[in-house]
């Protein structure tokens, strides 16, 4: 039995009983039979939207993937390493730049919250940046990269 079915039930209960609408207690039930009324038909309006939206969302999610076979050509996101050499060290990855060359990494620890962060060449060829758990600016002067220690031994 649906909210409106049960609402009605209620009107004709109250009917059937011979309410009197003009006393103070018949014009308080009649009132609350109208606000039930209400309630029931914003909770139907409700429900109906409700799947509306749903019937919306599964087609926006069939047509999104459409787009992603259309767009990857129905391959999985697994199969993203295919692309690399098979010399190239597949845990790592290749470099970012696809030059073949692995990429450096250097772990900086902050003096102020100890927090330790990772960066790479590009970054640390900044001279500095804030640490991203305090704030606190790390500066990398003086420090050699990898190029510049190969740079080195070539002379």
């Amino acid at each position: 039995m649906t909210t409106s079915e049960k609402v009605a039930y209620l009107k004709g209960l109250a009917k059937g009983l011979g309410v009197d609408k003009k006393s103070k207690e018949g014009q308080l039930l009649e009132a609350i039979i109208d606000v039930l009324d209400e309630i029931a038909r914003d909770i139907e309006e409700l429900e109906s939207n409700s799947w509306d939206l749903g019937e919306a969302i599964d087609q926006v999610s069939d047509d999104l993937s459409d787009l992603e076979d259309y767009v990857y050509d129905g391959e999985d996101d697994d199969d993203d390493d295919d692309d690399w050499d098979e010399d190239e060290d597949e845990e790592d990855g290749p470099c970012c730049c696809s030059c073949g060359e692995e990429p450096v990494f250097y772990e900086v620890t902050c003096p102020a919250c100890e927090n330790t962060i990772t960066i790479d060449e590009d970054v640390l060829g900044l001279g500095s940046i804030q640490c991203p758990n305090c704030g606190e600016t790390l500066e990398f002067e003086g420090v050699e990269t990898a190029e510049e220690d190969e740079g080195e031994k070539d002379e």
